[in-house]
């Protein structure tokens, strides 16, 4: 019985230590750096961020060029979101 008792005082430590240890691991992670050139969407994609311009009213627009399209994000300073995207065909030859 006492040698049960042991065995379970040392692995309820051992979790017990584990617990602190994953919760020191998670803090001392870096944070992402500002320039970072991606986000990544719902599905874990990669999506190139854009340029944003931020007003001292809170509004901003950004663009992003994937290839060939442009695509426009905006936000007025009374929350209007307004996103457009324009693709320009290559010219061939």
């Amino acid at each position: 019985m006492v040698r049960l008792r042991k065995i379970v005082v040392l692995g309820t430590v051992a979790v017990v230590a584990a617990g602190f240890a994953a919760a020191a691991y998670a803090q001392a992670q870096p944070q992402t750096p500002k320039n970072w050139n991606y986000t990544l969407d719902k599905n874990g994609q990669r999506v190139p961020k854009g340029s944003r311009v931020t007003n001292p009213d809170g509004s901003w627009r950004e663009e992003v060029r994937q290839g060939n399209c442009v695509t426009v994000k905006e936000k007025s300073a009374t929350g209007e979101y307004k996103e457009t995207r324009q693709c320009n065909p290559q010219n061939p030859g």
